[in-house]
């Protein structure tokens, strides 16, 4: 089907404006309205894996192409594609939103109409950024899912919610001021080598730009993209908009908008700029590294349940940077494969601290104590997922993990040496926490007769639970749909930074690097 991947694209956007339709004056239809949004979000995901099912792994680079003019005199098309790397992460939001949408059920009670509109919207923006081929049309994607996300925070969240949300917005739209800035830069760099304006990826990476441009614009496009996963030091943004985020919004926020961030260093900061990236890539992973040990430590002395997994967040997506920086298969499939892990377990962990809250009123550790004997159901879905966030061998977490270090280990052992204290130190402060929550004597009488996981609960966290398996027992089939772009990924960005060797033998930064192959190594630092 030619138009199968705008389908997927604009469902949840033909759902919100369903929603529209539907008056609701003094909240009178407010099961409807759950239960359309629920319905579009479903239908989406249904269409996310019709896309997997007639993706062929082993062919042409982008599959499900569609173009067609749209501002034609700068270059500017409807352009999407999709190659295995954004297929698995569209497969992700199709999977997630439906579960974000069923946690808010037993917590949202005020403008049910308007937040699930912002959330439909929200996750076809998301949609658009990972399938998007043109530069202009990835940058309109990746601003009009800050509105809904700001939203979402700013009337549904928290004590704190205001503060949060415009704490949000100012970060990520600096960055992306530095990225349009660049974009519009690339365009102009191609006018004045051709007489064309584009914003076509796949003919910008053809471009040859100096050196020194390489590294202007790969450090603006890289910072934006910092800032979103978060990288240290631009991470603090994140716990503050975690914390005050409603339960699905914290879903949505560390299932999916964080790996837009990732996703953009694998899709564009890299195979753009080869040279300028080789240079950065030891700089990228120290402070990937540095993000991995002080996210732990700093979860470790959380008191709030969600503030700990929000910093779990920092440490877990440092090691998704270490495993690009590598620049080889086995370092990029891991990282990749680590945004699909992180999705999954960080998704659900915030799915119980929502379902702690709701019972509760309350996020403290110190609040609870001794639930295995009173909801004994949830402690179990709460240990397997605490196993699978700590890389427990045979679920989700471990391949990921292992992947990143082989592939940093052949890039440099000193990275890995490091990065791996982080899995250490994540299982301290996620059992630490589990155990609190979950052993010892019931101590506080308010927690004495909490209800044990309602069917509503088991369907939005029990398709977790399954895919933390499946994909510690299975990891073939989510590695195999993403070997191909994996691969051609790790070759453009060695093939470029090759090409600099033979041009300018002695350059500095170049000399240490081996030939264009998919092993080889970027500079050590």
């Amino acid at each position: 089907m030619s138009s199968l991947l705008s389908l997927v694209i604009f469902l949840p956007l033909i759902g919100a404006v369903a929603l529209l339709f539907i008056s609701n004056r003094d909240g009178e239809r407010d099961g409807l309205i759950r239960q359309v949004a629920l319905a579009a979000s479903v239908v989406t995901f249904g269409a996310t894996l019709a896309l997997w099912r007639g993706f062929d792994p082993m062919g042409p680079e982008f599959q499900f192409v569609e173009r067609r003019p749209w501002i034609p005199i700068y270059g500017i098309d409807y352009y999407i594609g999709i190659d295995g790397i954004s297929l698995l992460l569209i497969v992700l939001t199709g999977f997630l939103t439906p579960l974000a949408l069923l946690s808010s059920w037993g917590s949202i009670k005020k403008k049910i109409k308007e937040f699930s509109i912002f959330m439909l919207l929200l996750e076809a923006a998301m949609l658009g950024v990972f399938a998007a081929l043109d530069l202009f049309l990835f940058y309109i994607f990746w601003d009009a899912m800050l509105i809904p996300m700001y939203f979402l925070i700013g009337i549904w969240g928290y004590d704190r919610r205001i503060y949060a949300a415009i704490k949000f917005i100012l970060y990520t739209m600096a960055g992306s001021v530095l990225m349009l800035i660049a974009i519009l830069g690339l365009a102009f760099v191609h006018s004045s080598a051709t007489g064309n304006y584009t914003f076509d990826l796949l003919k910008l990476y053809e471009l040859k730009l100096a050196p020194t441009t390489q590294m202007w614009f790969f450090l603006a496009f890289t910072l934006a993209f910092a800032i979103k996963v978060p990288l240290f030091p631009f991470h603090t943004w994140l716990p503050d908009a975690h914390v005050e985020a409603p339960t699905a919004g914290s879903v949505i926020l560390a299932g999916v908008l964080l790996k837009m961030g990732t996703y953009g260093l694998v899709r564009f900061s890299f195979p753009l700029f080869p040279e300028a990236a080789m240079v950065f890539a030891p700089w990228l992973a120290g402070l990937a590294v540095i993000g991995i040990i002080y996210g732990a430590l700093v979860a470790m002395v959380q008191p709030d349940m969600k503030k700990l997994v929000a910093y779990s967040s920092v440490s877990h997506l440092g090691f998704v940077v270490l495993g690009i920086c590598a620049v080889n298969v086995q370092g990029v499939s891991g990282a990749v494969y680590q945004m699909l892990n992180h999705g999954v377990s960080t998704g659900a962990l915030f799915m119980i601290c929502g379902m702690l809250s709701d019972r509760r009123h309350t996020r403290l550790i110190s609040e609870f104590g001794g639930l295995k004997s009173v909801v004994p159901k949830l402690t179990a879905a709460f240990m397997l997922i605490t196993l699978s966030s700590i890389a427990l061998p045979g679920l989700n977490g471990f391949v990921g993990e292992f992947l990143i270090l082989l592939g940093a280990y052949r890039w440099d052992w000193r990275f890995a040496t490091l990065a791996a204290s982080g899995v250490i130190l994540s299982a301290v402060y996620m059992l630490w926490m589990f155990q609190r929550v979950n052993y010892g004597v019931v101590t506080n009488p308010k927690n004495e007769h909490l209800p044990d996981m309602s069917t509503r609960e088991w369907w939005m966290l029990g398709p977790t639970l399954v895919m933390a398996v499946v994909m510690g027992v299975v990891p073939n089939l989510f590695l195999r749909p993403m070997e191909p772009a994996v691969e051609r990924m790790v070759q453009r960005v060695q093939a470029g930074q090759t090409r600099t060797v033979r041009a300018e033998p002695g350059a500095a930064g170049t000399q240490a690097f081996g030939p264009a192959d998919p092993e080889a190594r970027a500079p050590r630092p």
